[in-house]
């Protein structure tokens, strides 16, 4: 069981005021996963993020989030996307095929698009486990995902710049 709240960080946030985000949601069981969206569309204004610079878009299920996470790398300008869903596990496997699915999906598009994507999928035994961390006691898992994403880009750019900052002009070696 976790006991750590998922709404509390042991580090700052960088801000996020420059950052442009997406978050794509999924609309089974979307009272757990509307909670999860509000979460991280608070903690994303908290960190100075603009509603305008959150985009947030819809997909029937946990299984779809990776293509809609491709969607946002494919046809926005996003600098990352948070991707929320919610899994109970039930009396078949069919538990395990969605979050493998999920899971490696996600990975896939972040990697293959160099864009920073928090998992905020919550997989748990039963729907009070689900509660408890979409606002309910263990706190949100939106809010800890969109302070992955925001830290996560602001990491990608300090490598960005400072790899910038480094590169030699072939052009100009003596």
């Amino acid at each position: 069981m976790a006991t750590k709240n998922l709404s509390h960080f042991e580090s700052p946030i960088p801000s996020a005021a420059d950052m442009k985000i997406g978050i794509v949601v999924s609309e089974w069981n979307s009272e757990v996963t509307f909670a999860l969206r509000n979460g991280a569309i608070r903690t994303l204004k908290n960190c100075g993020c603009s509603d305008e610079n959150i985009i947030v878009r819809y997909v029937p299920g946990t299984f779809e989030l990776p293509m809609g996470a491709r969607f946002f790398a494919e046809h926005t300008d996003v600098d990352g996307v948070i991707a929320l869903g919610c899994v109970v596990k039930g009396e078949t496997p069919h538990f395990d095929y969605v979050c493998m699915g999920a899971t490696r999906g996600i990975t896939d598009v972040m990697l293959e698009w160099n864009m920073p994507i928090a998992f905020g999928v919550l997989t748990t035994l039963d729907q009070q486990q689900a509660l408890d961390r979409a606002g309910g006691r263990l706190g949100n898992k939106g809010d800890e995902a969109a302070a992955a994403v925001v830290k996560m880009v602001h990491l990608q750019r300090e490598f960005e710049l400072s790899s910038a900052a480094t590169t030699v002009d072939p052009m100009n070696v003596n």
